[in-house]
């Protein structure tokens, strides 16, 4: 059968059978993967390494009806930064159960993938402080699945700057504090400088996308804004936000 050779981050393993994994491969070609790795789980095998979540590795893989196999792997880069750091790994589980949950099979994935490598540098390398990363890489994410807020004025009387910032969640528009009703509870408060923020996640450069600082008060606006818009948007939980909570808070 004819192989290919396709460069993959995992966002899932499962293991199956005594000794083989099912891969999610996160590809910029092609997406979503499904890639039977057998073997893998043997002490003997040569790309182990290459089969564990949020490995970024060069794959050589055959299809088969619906699914992949995997032939052999070569590891680029384990982010061995986030495995000595329980807050940062569970932080980029999290970050690769919301990228699987935007991101279709066999469907082009280039921007999604380069949006998750950097959010992983970000915490493995950089060292970037984890709140900060993490509202920067949920609203990114958001904008590149299609849900991009409009923040650039008020939604209501155009002011640019608006008085008492708020972000509507449910609408994903910005506003004043005093425009377009009280919200009922669909409103998050931001403040000048989490609004700069927010701006700067949303048009800037995604080169520079975990650039910025911020103070504890804002920081902990644009996190709730951030979480909550992306709660409201995508209409479900994750399992990998939870655990990630209760980790960051007994530290």
């Amino acid at each position: 059968m004819p192989h290919i050779v396709i460069q993959g981050l995992v966002l899932r393993e499962t293991e199956t059978k005594e000794t083989d994994k099912i891969l999610t491969l996160l590809t910029a070609e092609r997406g979503k993967l499904s890639v039977i790795a057998r073997g893998v789980r043997r002490k003997s095998c040569k790309f182990a390494a290459c089969a564990q979540s949020l490995a970024w590795s060069e794959w050589t893989l055959y299809q088969k009806g619906q699914w992949y196999y995997a032939n052999e792997g070569t590891t680029l880069e384990l982010f061995n930064g986030l495995r000595t750091d329980l807050d940062a790994m569970a932080l980029g589980f999290y970050f690769a159960e919301l990228t699987e949950a935007v991101t279709a099979e066999e469907s082009p994935a280039g921007e999604l993938l380069r949006h998750l490598l950097n959010g992983l540098y970000a915490l493995a390398v950089l060292r970037r402080p984890p709140a900060l990363v993490k509202a920067a890489f949920e609203l990114k994410l958001l904008c590149l699945a299609g849900y991009e807020p409009l923040a650039d004025s008020c939604a209501y009387c155009g002011r640019p700057e608006p008085e008492n910032p708020q972000l509507d969640v449910i609408q994903g528009v910005l506003r004043c504090g005093a425009c377009g009703g009280r919200g009922g509870g669909r409103s998050l408060p931001l403040c000048p400088d989490a609004l700069s923020a927010l701006r700067h996640i949303v048009y800037g450069d995604p080169r520079r996308l975990y650039s910025f600082r911020l103070g504890k008060e804002p920081l902990r606006r644009l996190s709730a804004a951030a979480e909550a818009f992306l709660s409201a948007q995508l209409e479900r939980g994750f399992k990998t936000l939870d655990f990630y909570k209760s980790i960051a808070a007994d530290n």
